[in-house]
């Protein structure tokens, strides 16, 4: 497992964006059945000023598969969960972060075939 802090400092009193414990709960059942497919092997979580990321990785050393991420600044746009593919792309991005895991669960379905 891979955590990602912000180091402590003059800059740690501001705010940072993070994952409440209502938001974990259907990113980690989701992240369990993978693993459980044999699909991901480790994640990677980063709270910073404006963002939290949700990382997931196939192996420990490469680039994250999958990124969730949570941007409070877009709830009133596009939504501010999003899940970004390995090359950048916005797979799905919306303002209920169950229907925007939806995207990652339709590839669970694939995988236990």
């Amino acid at each position: 497992m891979v955590m990602h802090f912000q180091p402590m400092g003059p800059s740690s009193s501001q705010q940072q964006v993070a994952f409440h414990r209502t938001e974990l709960a259907p990113i980690l059942g989701l992240y369990g059945r993978m693993v459980a497919a044999g699909e991901w092997r480790d994640y990677g979580i980063s709270h910073l000023s404006d963002v939290a990321i949700f990382s997931i990785f196939r192996r420990t050393a490469e680039n994250p598969m999958y990124r969730i991420e949570k941007r409070p600044k877009l709830r009133d746009k596009q939504g501010q969960y999003a899940v970004i593919g390995m090359d950048g792309r916005i797979l799905k991005r919306g303002h209920d972060l169950r229907t925007v895991l939806r995207v990652l669960e339709r590839k669970l379905i694939r995988a236990v075939d």
